[in-house]
This record gives structure tokens, C-alpha cells and sequence, in this order.
């Protein structure tokens, strides 16, 4: 997913998403393991999906603090 769609999401929506990543990765690990995973790029990928959507999370929830500040 593209940061900027990741961006017109709310912040429950972003979460979510972050949670079923997170989800697919520890399946994409296991099947790993075992031997099953033939494509071994998906766990770089969802990783930086994991990345990207704690990125903009944590900036969300700052620019929400500062405005809350202000």
C-alpha cells in the first residue's frame, strides 16, 4: 500500500490494516519455517508495509497531540 493512500485513512482504518500485516507476516514466517513459502519477497514487503503504517501512525498521533496543544 502507497504511504499517500495510507494517509487519507483514518487512524482506526491505518490500525486495522497494521494489525492484519502484522497478522500475514507471522504466517509468511511460519510457512517459511516449514518450508512452504516459495516466494520469499512477500516478507520484505509486508515488513515494510509494517513499517510504513507505524510511520504514519506515530505522525498522525503527533500531529494530533500538537494540534491538541495549541
Amino acid at each position: 500500500m502507497n504511504a499517500t493512500e495510507l494517509r487519507q485513512l483514518s487512524i482506526g482504518e491505518i490500525e486495522e490494516k497494521l494489525l492484519d500485516a502484522r497478522e500475514e507476516l507471522m504466517k509468511f514466517r511460519f510457512q517459511q519455517v516449514t518450508g512452504q513459502l516459495t516466494d520469499t519477497s512477500q516478507v520484505r514487503f509486508v515488513r515494510r508495509d509494517i513499517a510504513r503504517m507505524s510511520t504514519i501512525l506515530k505522525e498522525l498521533e503527533a500531529g494530533a497531540e500538537l494540534e491538541g496543544e495549541a
